[in-house]
């Protein structure tokens, strides 16, 4: 592993000494639990024996294993565990009796039937933290529905506000299962804190419609107290303009306007428009978004007669924001990236992968990217450790 410093010992890591049990699949618990990882945990796994988190056989594309389980699963030791039989739920429990965080994202439930619910484990002990990620909570009349990242954010009014004036989409990453995990990441260390000082541990409930709601605060706002539906934009912004992608002669650049001051510094330094300025049809936000229509046309005309680069250097120049409009392969060629050193190598059972570092930066140690586990690659080795055999793991409490 290279890097601008060399990596720190283990036990500088922000959650050195922390062990995670983790019974997860898809997406939000295991973006979590990875965190957790990268920042020193020791996370453990638990995978239905034969088949494991469904996400490893969403596809093939990484040296024949899951993108999205490379992408989540890094740094995690797996053991397959059968949590429908005795033998299987002792063997978990004995783990989560030497763990400090346990996180689940099964179906609404499935926890309590078999025995390692929430309230179970806290009574179990009370220092321990729980988490339990859900799609729509314990409670109400959406509980028990179906709850995959696309199916939240058209609840959730996300879609609604996603894509053109025809079509409304989905985002083109799971937004949904992102928020919930990234709460859920913030949760638990905010537990891990509180327990610190008190002793005590904490349940915690982390749903995915809450945490996408959170995420439309504007859009609900507008909404509540203006009586409008906020309109789906493209590139562009219900509340800002100019804010859009616009011509030029070889291509487009994006440009976001915030202030008048950057309408003043687009218009006068930018494109030569001084007159622009103090035109009180332009002058202020809230009369340009009026006249959107007639400012991206205006603005359009003018940036014609630029390059993409001609342009995009002259509004670094004068401060106005703006950005070329990448592909994914702008994003894994993007200078800054490499610029900053941002890429390692992580070990899979398919071979090594280029990773980019956890987007915390640490001036004193260098996250940890520990190895994507093959399935129940540590299971002897973990029951091992709880003084357990593989064809002798013990009777669970039910």
């Amino acid at each position: 592993m290279t890097g601008p410093e060399s990596p720190g010992p283990e036990d500088q890591l922000p959650l050195a000494g922390i062990t995670v049990v983790a019974v997860e699949q898809a997406v939000a618990a295991p973006l979590a639990t990875r965190h957790l990882a990268d920042l020193g945990a020791r996370v453990i796994k638990i995978e239905r024996p034969g088949e494991g988190d469904f996400a490893r056989a969403y596809d093939d594309t990484v040296h024949g294993q899951g993108s999205h389980f490379v992408w989540l699963n890094r740094g995690k030791e797996s053991i397959e565990l059968d949590l429908a039989s005795d033998r299987g739920r002792g063997a978990a429990l004995a783990l989560i009796d030497r763990a400090d965080v346990v996180i689940s994202n099964l179906a609404p439930g499935a926890m309590d039937r078999l025995g390692l619910g929430a309230a179970a484990l806290r009574e179990r002990r009370d220092e321990l933290v729980v988490v339990t990620i859900s799609g729509y909570g314990d409670a109400g009349p959406y509980t028990h529905r179906k709850a995959y990242d696309m199916l939240v954010q058209a609840e959730s009014g996300l879609c609604s506000i996603t894509g053109t004036p025809e079509q409304a989409t989905k985002t083109g990453v799971p937004v949904s299962d992102i928020a919930t995990g990234m709460y859920t990441l913030s949760a638990v260390q905010a537990a891990l804190l509180r327990r610190e000082r008190t002793g005590r541990g904490a349940t915690i409930e982390v749903s995915m419609l809450e945490a996408t709601a959170e995420w439309m605060g504007h859009p609900m706002y507008i909404r509540m107290y203006a009586g409008r539906q906020v309109g789906r934009m493209g590139l562009s912004h219900a509340s800002i303009c100019p804010y859009d992608a616009f011509p030029t002669r070889d291509g487009r650049v994006l440009i976001g306007v915030q202030n008048d001051r950057g309408w003043a510094a687009l218009v006068r330094d930018v494109l030569g428009r001084p007159d622009l300025v103090h035109d009180e049809r332009y002058s202020t936000n809230i009369a340009r978004v009026a006249r959107r229509a007639e400012v991206d046309s205006l603005i359009g005309a003018l940036t014609r007669g630029y390059g993409s680069d001609e342009l995009a250097g002259r509004l670094e120049e004068f401060g106005v924001p703006a950005a070329r409009l990448n592909d994914v392969a702008g994003l894994i060629e993007h200078p800054q990236l490499a610029a900053r050193d941002r890429w390692r190598e992580v070990d899979t059972p398919g071979g090594r992968v280029r990773g980019l570092l956890p987007p915390m930066t640490f001036t004193d140690v260098e996250l940890a990217m520990g190895a994507v586990p093959a399935l129940g690659q540590h299971t002897e080795a973990i029951l091992a450790e709880l003084g357990l055999a593989l064809d002798d793991t013990p009777e669970g409490d039910g």
